[in-house]
């Protein structure tokens, strides 16, 4: 059996390999050999003091075989001439769904209606430089989903919905490297998470799956309470053994469809507001109590969450995918709106730092939308979208003012330089945001400003709206069967359904939609077979 130490280590140590060993080594007075194995488990930063400690687990073994790193083995069987399932989106939930149905003996037919992710970056580019956006090809739709170009971050809090570990070791087969099996707030980055989604896809592939692009489903094929199959765009028909629906939380056409065919769907608390972009050296001055990071520190990152008052409802306002040396990017889904979103390499290298900043919104928000019905919380986001985009000048330059400007509604006489490429437009965010929004930001930042000194600055802004954090449409399931509650053999799954958000949680309700697709109805085919 190994002997598993904790330490408190330097960065140096820590996060250097070679230092690392020599430090355990003479610690335990372990002589070096070829046979000594010291394998980090665990690693987080401890910030609290001035001196920045590193706290490591790891196991090491002396003279003795170690337990193999991974548990998972990349085989999978052939399913080309097995029954079939149809998955509907290629993000996390789509993808993690399909391998399972192919470890499962099912054959999974993906329609992704954008495109891979090679070709996705023309599209991307023509956002940021042409402003031109396409409804099919963009930061959130085509190969990966939204989380491709992301940060990729990989912590979630839903153990209780999967094994988190198979995942991380499931994204390591596939080109990840081991360091997200270690790390307590493991990423990967956006420069790498093309090339793992490849290999992913190219394992469905591999296995006898069919992985088709360009592929927007339009209409579903419903027959007695049951869903048959597809439609899509071209008038192509695909059917199989039930459906799992992981279109995302941006596919507005899929909840609008769901609605016109009267599949159950109802409106859901999401929340919305603007990212806050500071330079990476204030929060890391910040967050480390030092003048300037060192070498062997990632950037810093931040977490904050508080109460704030509107009319005297209290609210929660927090921060939302925190992006430490990372970019602002343009993740609108259809011309006539802008949208905000934050994502890293994985070098997480850029001198900005940003977060979303956003507000809860309930019912009561929605409600002058109600003659929408469970599409009335999509109405209000939609709106606000669109008003940004009209107030910013029409085109993907985003609205932005500085952030003491904002909480003293003074609109700024000038902008901050930033890493949001189509550039920003002066405005008063209080003109653009609802008060229910506006006002307990407002009153969150003063909060802020005092639990983390020096974060409440002029020297950083708000560029807007942040607004994709959830979608604001539910398609409920029944709570064991994960099968929608009116519609048989429909598995609406992760964050597209309103359930699981982020690519680890994403992907673990995607397997068990997968799972409980297959626990009731292979045996079904069977049988009638």
């Amino acid at each position: 059996m190994p002997k598993i130490i904790e330490m408190a280590l330097p960065p140096e140590v820590a996060f250097d390999e070679s230092r690392f060993r020599n430090h355990v080594v003479h610690t335990l007075h372990l002589r070096d050999s070829q046979s000594l194995l010291i394998r980090p488990l665990r690693r987080s930063i401890d910030a609290r003091s001035r001196q920045v400690k590193v706290n490591v687990t790891a196991a090491v073994y002396e003279g003795e075989h170690p337990e193999p790193l991974l548990l998972f083995r990349k085989e999978y069987p052939d399913v080309s001439r097995s029954p079939q399932a149809i998955v509907v989106g290629a993000g996390p939930a789509g993808m993690f769904a399909a391998l399972r149905l192919i470890e499962l003996g099912i054959k999974p037919i993906v329609l992704e209606r954008g495109k891979d992710v090679r070709s996705r970056r023309r599209d991307l580019a023509a956002i940021t430089k042409q402003h031109i956006v396409n409804p099919d090809s963009n930061y959130c739709f085509g190969e990966g989903g939204a989380g491709t170009y992301s940060d990729g971050k990989l912590y979630t809090r839903s153990n209780k919905r999967g094994d988190v570990r198979r995942i991380l070791e499931i994204l390591v087969a596939h080109g990840a490297t081991n360091e997200i099996l270690v790390d307590a707030h493991p990423h990967i980055g956006t420069n790498k998470l093309p090339a793992i989604v490849t290999a992913l896809r190219e394992s469905i592939l591999a296995a006898g799956g069919e992985f088709l692009f360009s592929k927007k489903v339009t209409d579903f094929i419903l027959k007695e309470g049951e869903i048959k199959g597809v439609i899509t765009e071209e008038g192509s028909e695909y059917s199989g053994l039930g459906v799992v629906l992981a279109t995302g939380h941006s596919a507005r056409d899929i909840f609008e469809l769901l609605h016109h065919r009267q599949v159950y769907i109802e409106a859901k608390p999401f929340a919305m507001g603007v990212r806050i972009e500071h330079q990476q050296s204030v929060i890391d001055r910040i967050q480390y109590r030092c003048e300037s990071r060192s070498a062997w520190l990632p950037a810093s990152s931040y977490s904050l969450v508080t109460q704030a008052k509107y009319k005297g409802e209290e609210r929660g306002v927090f921060s939302f995918c925190m992006c430490p040396g990372g970019y602002i990017v343009p993740a609108a889904t259809a011309p006539g709106e802008i949208v905000v979103n934050g994502m890293s390499p994985s070098r997480r290298d850029s001198k900005f730092a940003n977060s979303g900043m956003v507000v809860a919104i309930n019912e009561p928000d929605w409600h002058m939308h109600r003659e929408h019905g469970p599409l009335a919380a999509l109405r209000m986001q939609q709106m606000l979208e669109q008003k940004a985009f009209g107030l910013a000048g029409g085109t993907q330059a985003a609205p932005a003012q500085r952030m003491v400007d904002f909480v003293n509604g003074k609109l700024s006489t000038g902008l901050l330089d930033t890493s949001y490429q189509p550039g920003l437009v002066s405005v008063n965010m209080h003109e653009l945001l609802p008060p229910t929004i506006s006002v307990r930001l407002r009153e969150g930042f003063k909060v802020f400003g005092q639990k983390m000194k020096g974060y409440l600055t002029n020297e950083a802004q708000l560029i807007g709206v942040e607004s994709r954090t959830s979608s604001p449409v539910r398609i409920p399931r029944d709570r064991e069967s994960l099968e929608h509650v009116q519609v048989k053999r429909l598995f609406p799954s992760a964050e597209g359904a309103g359930y699981a958000g982020g690519i680890v949680s994403a992907a673990m309700d995607g397997e068990r939609c997968a799972e409980r697709l297959a626990a009731m109805y292979v045996r079904k085919q069977v049988s009638a077979g």
